[in-house]
């Protein structure tokens, strides 16, 4: 298939466009390299599937309609993934115009895009476990109510769900959107927690631990999130959400205590106040991804830590 992958330079999109290119596909990357983080970390993270033929890089922001018109009416993707967004729960807080922009307005230009060539692509997108809100009662279902978030990133995410579905129900659009929960391993996103313990466990500065360190969140392999990323692609029919979780949700005080084992150190814990906008836990329910995309996560924390140190180790991208 040709594939267009937005933010393909990013954390998990690099590592689908590795998967989408050794399965054969065709792949287009889009990104625009926002500052979020630094420019070098996300070329590094194409560096490789830029060496193959069958990858091409188009640098473009996603609200940038003409050009996201021209780029898919040319390309006529047979699937779009659209993984890019502005990311971060504590920064939407501090600016949520800007999310709201990037987020949903961008959202928007690649749902209009995609449906102005025939055949539809098949169109999948990233949502997040953050639609569930602040809630104690587990696991989360894709049919529970998500009308309770409590971060403008949260709110963007819902609104691109039901945008989705608008799109597909007013043009045929075959869309499937798939809710993240926590995903982590080799090119963690540098603000991320398990990215920002290691770093300060390495070197033997305070971790921050917000709360009393019982909040817990389901941690999920990228690996295992790029798979069920791939099966919902081969399968977009019609409309369908779908949580992409590891069904096993870790304490905070067990996550660092589990990240400090695999570096071999001792932690320095400096606890603080939560913080607004955090949730007490997510816990994905699968059976649905399970049963429907095939989907199964088999990469346990204590293995997935300890492929994410070997890479710091080799890569060690806070020096970048």
């Amino acid at each position: 298939m040709d594939i267009i992958v937005t933010g393909g330079a990013g954390f998990i999109g690099s590592h689908l466009v590795d998967r989408l290119l050794a399965d054969g596909h065709e792949v287009v990357v889009v990104d625009g390299f926002d500052s979020f983080y630094p420019r070098a970390l996300k070329e590094a993270n194409l560096a490789s599937a830029l060496q193959n033929p069958r990858c091409r890089l188009v640098e473009l922001d996603i609200r940038d309609a003409a050009r996201v018109k021209a780029l898919v009416s040319q390309a006529r993707p047979d699937a779009i993934v659209h993984l890019a967004a502005r990311a971060g729960v504590r920064p939407s807080i501090e600016d949520p115009g800007l999310y709201a922009d990037v987020n949903v307005r961008g959202t928007v230009v690649w749902l209009e895009a995609a449906c102005q060539i025939e055949p539809r692509p098949r169109f999948v997108h990233a949502s997040s476990s953050s639609v569930y809100g602040d809630r104690r009662d587990a696991p989360f279902r894709e049919t529970d109510s998500v009308d309770l978030p409590i971060s403008p990133y949260a709110a963007t995410k819902k609104a691109c769900e039901l945008l989705a579905h608008v799109f597909h129900h007013l043009h045929g659009l075959p869309v499937t959107g798939l809710r993240f929960f926590t995903a982590y391993g080799p090119r963690n996103r540098p603000d991320l927690a398990i990215a920002k313990f290691t770093r300060l466990i390495d070197r033997g500065e305070p971790v921050p631990m917000f709360g009393d360190g019982s909040s817990r969140r389901d941690y999920t392999y990228v690996g295992d999130i790029v798979d069920g990323i791939v099966r919902a692609v081969d399968r977009c029919r019609d409309h369908h959400l779908y949580n992409l979780g590891n069904s096993n949700p870790v304490e905070l005080s067990g996550l660092i205590a589990a990240i400090a084992a695999a570096l071999g150190k001792e932690p320095i814990i400096e606890r603080l106040p939560e913080q607004p906008g955090d949730v007490h836990l997510t816990y994905a329910d699968i059976g649905r991804a399970t049963s429907e995309l095939g989907y199964a996560p088999r990469t346990p924390l204590a293995e997935g830590l300890a492929r994410y140190v070997a890479w710091y180790r080799a890569a060690r991208p806070d020096r970048a």
